[in-house]
């Protein structure tokens, strides 16, 4: 069996939730959201560690969660940066110098499921990078200015990319030192692969794995948690 560590970036401000909420600590279905994204790490075969990268002064919260949670699989707290990228950068600093695979997930992300989680990572493997994602079944429109329908997408060849982003730690350190490097701005880390040329496999998800972005998520991410947890 492959293994790799998972980094779970949780240093993010939340800010479409409202001011002075800290999304990856609301309650969803008797859980902060962000136990959940631990627990699906925690219970996963593949994953044998991770890294979680967390906000100034936050170290301690998370500390507590694992006790509380009883979670055992070793983990590490580093210190998240600026942006996204900063805070994956910090997170691929604390990989154990062993690690070879690396699964890549959003905190507020925790419907993930076990068999998406190994699927990444035996095509991250395969390819170098790969991608959970799911085909976009919308009808897609592109705007003009944003007020006006301006063409029409073909959907056929879309898709809704997620996490986990999985990969050989060598490919996403270069990835990414090449995006600071060139003082750019990526909102996930397949965009810097792209940046390399490096291929990334899609990996389709066939089960729900919403994000928590506003409030509006949270009561289908507790009828998906209660469903999945019983």
């Amino acid at each position: 069996m492959l293994h790799a560590t998972a980094i779970i970036v949780a240093a993010g401000s939340g800010t479409r939730m409202g001011p002075g909420v800290d999304k990856l600590f609301l309650e969803v279905a008797g859980r902060p959201i962000v136990a959940h994204t631990w627990a699906c790490f925690e219970t996963a075969p593949e994953i044998a560690d991770l890294v979680l990268v967390v906000r100034s002064g936050m170290q301690e919260a998370f500390r507590q969660l694992a006790t509380e949670c009883g979670f055992k699989k070793p983990f590490v707290l580093t210190e998240g940066g600026k942006e996204r990228q900063d805070s994956v950068w910090q997170g691929l600093q604390a990989l154990p110098p062993e690690c070879k695979l690396v699964a890549i997930q959003d905190g507020a992300r925790p419907c993930t499921s076990h068999a998406v989680i190994a699927a990444t990572i035996a095509a991250a493997h395969k390819t170098g990078a790969a991608v959970a994602a799911q085909r976009v079944t919308d009808t897609i429109k592109e705007s003009d200015g944003g007020t006006q329908v301006a063409r029409h997408v073909d959907r056929a060849r879309l898709w809704a990319v997620q996490t986990p982003q999985t990969f050989r730690v060598e490919v996403i350190r270069q990835a990414l030192a090449a995006v600071r490097e060139r003082g750019l701005l990526v909102t996930d880390d397949t965009a810097a692969c792209e940046l390399i040329g490096q291929p990334v496999a899609l990996v389709e998800g066939k089960e729900p794995n919403p994000k928590a972005t506003s409030p509006a998520d949270l009561p289908y991410l507790e009828l998906l948690l209660k469903r999945v947890n019983g």
